[in-house]
């Protein structure tokens, strides 16, 4: 009787264990929802109730603001998005949520001046930690973008400080540690002028690297280039030749980010050019004049959302850039670069290879999530993500 117990036990004990080392391995599948995607008209409109909870393991709420030093909503509404964002936990207990502050239109400048002092920092952070508890969000995601050089101290402390309150709070209150991430440049230049990377590596619980808008309609000169494509092009040449998700991965590995820190960011859009002289040439590297067409429901110029290409791709030529494992497409004197579901699963298995912690989509409200448009069922590019991470196949 004794030795049947203990051999339960044993058993016990290592079913457990191997429980716990398969959910350490576990990838990430990390979603931003953007609050500006409720203003899109028709099939474009987009808001938390949009979204399956089963999809991604983090959901990133985009974003909050600063006023006073202090976290403040940004939209009107944002409240009320805040509790339907997070009550998607209750169909999914696993899932976790996180407030971004920052984005491109918040700039380095709106973290100012509350990053300046010791003092303005300390405010800021005591009016998170009761925000995000409050509210019901599991973490906090900084999306600076991007620190210049003189800035990078004040990143530095900012993320430093934020690590030490949100361990701090967890002691006290015996509650579950606030999860802390980072936005970060995949841009070489950016990426030496911004980061104190060993130290970040330390103090974050993973790092969103943004490995997209390597090339889009402010390149100078303005000729036509992919994304975010996977490898490096045949016409990249110099510095060119950093403007690549493989490159960026590679690059914060090799100055001391784990590779399983490392979240890569995989996007829902295509950027899109209007092409110079549309007859005669008209592949990757065509003198372009500007910005492609701004879409039906993002509006916005050099820029098309997953299920805006897919509506373009009616008529258009298509074809792929066979060594950087993406494709692009041409109608008239458009010109857009573009993810498939065929390349968003070859980036997956790539990250799989190099043992990262996961995936990183922007943006959830851009895939077709309505399933109408591309006619592969809803959120084509997240399924095959998410497909591709849990499948046991990493080459």
């Amino acid at each position: 009787m004794g030795v049947a117990i203990m051999g339960q036990k044993f058993l016990w004990w290592g079913f457990l264990a191997l429980m716990l080392l398969q959910g350490g391995s576990a990838y990430k599948l990390v979603c931003y929802f953007t609050n500006w995607a409720q203003y899109r008209a028709g099939l474009g409109y987009f808001i938390p109730d949009s979204i399956d909870p089963q999809l991604c393991t983090h959901l990133i709420f985009s974003f909050a603001t600063i006023s006073k030093n202090k976290i403040t909503p940004e939209e009107w509404n944002d409240i009320t998005l805040y509790h339907n964002f997070n009550d998607l936990k209750k169909r999914n207990p696993s899932l976790k949520t996180l407030l971004s502050i920052g984005g491109s239109k918040f700039g380095s400048k709106g973290f100012h001046p509350m990053v300046e002092s010791p003092e303005s920092r300390s405010a800021f952070i005591s009016s998170v930690i009761p925000f995000l508890r409050n509210y019901g969000f599991d973490g906090l995601d900084i999306d600076w973008i991007y620190p210049e050089l003189n800035e990078k101290p004040f990143f530095a402390s900012l993320i430093h400080e934020l690590a030490v309150a949100f361990q701090k709070e967890a002691e006290n209150s015996r509650k579950e540690k606030l999860l802390l991430s980072a936005g970060v440049a995949a841009g070489r230049q950016i990426i030496d002028n911004s980061y104190e990377i060993k130290d970040l590596a330390s103090d974050v619980d993973f790092i969103n690297l943004l490995t997209f808008d390597f090339h889009g309609s402010w390149d100078n000169p303005l000729v036509t280039g992919h994304n975010s494509p996977l490898k490096k092009g045949n016409q990249d040449q110099r510095n060119s030749g950093y403007y690549n998700v493989e490159y960026a991965v590679n690059y914060w590995k090799k100055r001391g980010m784990p590779v399983e820190k490392i979240i890569m960011g995989i996007p829902m859009y295509g950027r899109s050019f209007t092409l110079s002289t549309p007859a005669s040439n008209s592949g990757v590297g065509a003198p372009a004049s500007g910005a492609g067409t701004p879409g039906q429901f993002t509006a916005e110029e050099g820029f098309l959302a997953y299920y805006e290409v897919c509506q373009f791709l009616e008529g258009a030529t298509v074809k792929k850039i066979p060594e950087q494992l993406v494709s692009y497409a041409v109608k008239g004197n458009q010109w857009v670069g573009f993810d498939d579901v065929e390349s968003v699963k070859t980036k997956v298995q790539y990250l799989k290879k190099l043992g990262l912690g996961g995936a990183m989509i922007w943006a959830i409200d851009l895939d077709d999530h309505t399933g109408k448009f591309c006619k592969q069922g809803a959120f084509p590019l997240l399924q095959a993500i998410k497909t591709t991470l849990n499948s046991g196949k990493t080459v």
